[in-house]
């Protein structure tokens, strides 16, 4: 037994271990809510890890990105990530991709060789392209909705999106998903009503954008960990 992980397969058994060790997982998004979901991955034993993102980590992402402390500043998110995941499990196999996922930019992937797609990406385009190229390589996937702007950790929750009420991003992605064919995904969205923050007009419009999204330390990060617990649950427990 791997002494690593045997805390792990106390829950799991040895036969689910190797299922997470000889799964490949894709994080899209290593912001507060990726960075939370590979966390987890990692310490989980997943075997193989593609990390995909553009951004380089700054000092705003410090209240939230477990990625971000001052040792990391203006280093790639893919790059800080993977020495993170290697520094917790040596023999996971990581692959980095730097890169801001587009429509664009999806040719670049064979989805066919993912075991599991996590969805912690901002954009609803760059969403509704990994989502419908999950769905036509026939690889699970689950999308991480709106997290900006909320208090309550204890409100995320997992659905079909089909169910999802409250959330802007949900209804926007099930409509969208909806008009190419697609019914269901799996979600972690919350029903909280998202705050207003007041007062940052001027840094937003610097920015070049209509508002920046407030964010606690802990929200996106019960996201991420709750993306992630689902990628185990259904690797691990789900026989091949």
């Amino acid at each position: 037994m791997n002494e690593q992980f045997f805390r792990s397969q106390m829950l799991l058994g040895q036969a689910a271990m190797e299922r997470l060790y000889r799964a490949r997982v894709a994080a899209f998004g290593l912001g507060g809510v990726g960075g939370y979901a590979v966390e987890a991955l990692a310490r989980a034993g997943i075997g193989a890890l593609d990390l995909v993102d553009s951004d380089t980590i700054s000092l705003s992402n410090l209240n939230r990105q477990i990625l971000a402390v001052h040792s990391t500043l203006g280093l790639p998110k893919v790059e800080a990530a993977k020495a993170r995941v290697l520094d917790i499990n040596p023999a996971c196999r990581v692959q980095t991709h730097l890169l801001f996922f587009t429509p664009e930019t999806a040719g670049q992937f064979d989805f066919a060789e993912f075991d599991y797609i996590v969805d912690a990406i901002d954009t609803v385009t760059g969403k509704l392209a990994l989502v419908q190229r999950a769905w036509e390589a026939g690889t699970p996937i689950i999308s991480c909705m709106g997290t900006g702007n909320k208090l309550d950790a204890a409100a995320f929750q997992v659905a079909d999106i089909s169910k999802t009420a409250m959330c802007p991003l949900a209804r926007v992605m099930r409509k969208e998903l909806g008009k190419r064919g697609i019914r269901h995904l799996k979600v972690v969205y919350s029903q909280e009503e998202a705050m207003t923050p007041q007062g940052w007009e001027e840094e937003a419009a610097a920015l070049g954008k209509r508002q920046i999204p407030g964010s606690m330390s802990y929200v996106p990060g019960a996201a991420g960990l709750i993306l992630a617990g689902e990628v185990i649950k259904d690797l691990a427990l789900t026989e091949k």
